[in-house]
């Protein structure tokens, strides 16, 4: 371990907020008992920061956001290229003078940045870096074989410093375990229909005829927490499922590194399910940049978003963390990279979690607890459904795991007001102490998330479950839309959530059916939000219904 990557790229879920002349988290930082202390990181250690700095324009980067994404603007469509998105947030002269000076006052020289100059990635030694920001004390932990490095205590930077940055990265929080996919095969027992690509297709509507077609158009996924597809799996899941239409059985780039061992459930069904409704579309991986002691390098993509030009055109990502367990600060930052993205016409699509509403235990009282990036108001995130009759094909239900609610940090958006307030005055509500009725509602939408076949490591499996697989099956099928807007001289859907809700439920198969897990306690017992008709919290505007939410999307 001559290097360690101190996931700079970590920031996402673990990061912290810069207060006046101090850094520190939002809550003490505390190792879980699953991370095991294995020793104290030497001097000479070399550690990879990353520094974000203070951008400039933000609010009128969100006013350009709003102008591109809303069909009703004169502007929309009319996306930025990654150059004028730099030319309008670059950090200030004097905010790049002050971080570099600070930088070089303590030999840190060996440091690159991005297109858009609002990062900083500097490798230093743990001796260096324990100067630079005081209070900081590195140690390596592990846990089911991987390392990572944290530093146990806040720590500080200089008052002149303080005003320049949003946060340095990936010191304090841990990252949580992944998801068991698998984990309703139990309660599944005997025979099902299960879901594969052609289940799919039948059910939302898509012939053999409806695959991509043209040369400038591509999606992608990215994965996280030490998961990998193999190729092979790929290739064989193409060859049991993908008969019925045309399709690729290869990824056209992976960027980062690939792992070795065995393939992720969670990497297999992204990739082979993005590329069975984004039928023969050209797909790219983003995947784990070779973690031991980072984290999950979420804020690596970020930054690799910030940095490459003709980048696909439809990201899934299917990840995510507790709103209250990461700082407002950080999540103010990320949502700006989000609006960065999505004014160069590129979709960003996250699951909503499995947890339902989710619930934190305060003392006496529960409240709902959502989660991030999906609760952020720049990006369009996913829900997920049962069928009915689990035997055949009908009409589909909520999936009680589907995640939903409302943002305790990111106000209502006004695309989503009137939707969101008419489910407010027309359903039953949880008590209204259990969640924030003016917060950012989610998801936006949503797809079966519940008994799909994956194959990881050559062997077909059953029973795989979650908003990790709605999320990837929606994608595609915006990925089919944007290939034929492309066929006919128009721009990329962009963000998609002004133009969704203006649509007020056409060309989706409403969800009215089924409410989601919330507290388990006497108030909620178990329950949280409930479908309704039109939009709700566990299934947006719900799933969708092909034909007609293409014809929709390509009416300008």
């Amino acid at each position: 371990m001559n290097k360690l990557r101190l996931v700079f790229s970590l920031l996402l879920l673990f990061s912290s907020a810069v207060w006046s002349g101090y850094l520190e988290s939002d809550q003490d930082v505390l190792i879980p008992q699953e991370w095991a202390h294995v020793d104290r990181v030497g001097p000479t250690e070399e550690l990879e920061l990353t520094f974000a700095l203070k951008q400039q324009n933000v609010h009128l980067l969100e006013e350009k956001l709003r102008l591109v994404s809303d069909p009703d603007s004169v502007q929309y469509g009319k996306h930025l290229s990654l150059e004028e998105v730099a030319s309008l947030v670059r950090p200030s002269d004097l905010t790049e003078k002050v971080v570099h000076r600070w930088l070089q006052s303590h030999g840190i020289t060996n440091c690159l940045t991005v297109r858009t100059q609002d990062f900083l990635q500097c490798t230093m030694t743990a001796e260096t870096a324990e100067r630079l920001l005081p209070g900081s004390r590195f140690h390596r932990y592990m846990r089911d074989g991987h390392y990572l490095v944290r530093s146990s205590a806040p720590y500080s930077v200089p008052d002149d410093v303080h005003h320049h940055l949003d946060f340095v990265g990936g010191l304090h929080r841990l990252p949580p375990k992944g998801l068991d996919l698998s984990k309703k095969q139990k309660s599944k027992a005997g025979f099902h229909l299960g879901v594969t690509p052609s289940v799919l297709r039948t059910r939302y509507n898509l012939t053999s005829a409806d695959v991509g077609s043209v040369q400038n158009n591509s999606q992608a996924v990215a994965q996280f927490l030490e998961q990998y597809y193999h190729p092979a799996d790929l290739a064989e899941f193409m060859t049991i499922f993908g008969g019925g239409f045309q399709h690729r059985s290869e990824v056209d780039r992976v960027v980062g590194t690939q792992g070795g061992g065995k393939a992720g459930i969670e990497a297999s069904l992204d990739v082979e399910y993005i590329m069975s409704t984004g039928a023969n579309i050209s797909t790219w991986v983003f995947t784990n940049p070779g973690r031991h002691e980072s984290q999950e390098p979420f804020l690596q993509w970020m930054v690799l978003l910030s940095n490459m030009t003709g980048l696909p055109w439809v990201h899934t990502i299917s990840y995510g963390d507790d709103e209250d367990s990461l700082s407002a600060a950080y999540m103010t930052r990320i949502n700006t990279e989000f609006m960065k993205a999505g004014v160069r016409g590129i979709s960003l699509l996250f699951a909503s979690g499995d947890s339902g509403a989710g619930c934190r235990h305060l003392g006496k009282e529960n409240t709902f607890r959502p989660s991030f990036p999906a609760s952020s108001p720049y990006v369009t995130t996913v829900g997920g459904t049962s069928f009915k009759n689990p035997y055949k094909v009908t009409y589909e239900v909520t999936d009680s795991i589907s995640g939903g609610g409302f943002s305790n940090i990111f106000k209502m958006p006004d695309y989503q007001t009137t939707a969101v307030n008419s489910y407010l005055k027309t359903v039953a509500l949880p008590p209204k102490s259990y969640f924030n009725t003016s917060g950012r509602a989610y998801p936006d939408m949503a797809a079966l998330s519940d008994n799909y076949w994956v194959v990881s490591n050559r062997v077909p499996v059953p029973w795989v479950s979650g908003t990790s697989a709605s999320t990837p099956v929606v994608g595609g099928m915006l990925s089919l839309i944007n290939d034929q807007r492309f066929m006919k001289g128009l721009p990329a859907l962009g963000f998609l959530n002004p133009r969704l809700y203006k649509l007020n439920g056409k060309a989706l198969f409403d969800v009215t059916e089924g409410c989601h897990y919330g507290c388990l306690d006497e108030q909620v017992q178990g329950q949280g939000f409930c479908a309704a008709p039109s939009w709700d919290p566990v299934t947006g505007w719900g799933t969708p219904n092909y034909p007609v939410l293409l014809a929709v999307l390509l009416s300008d």
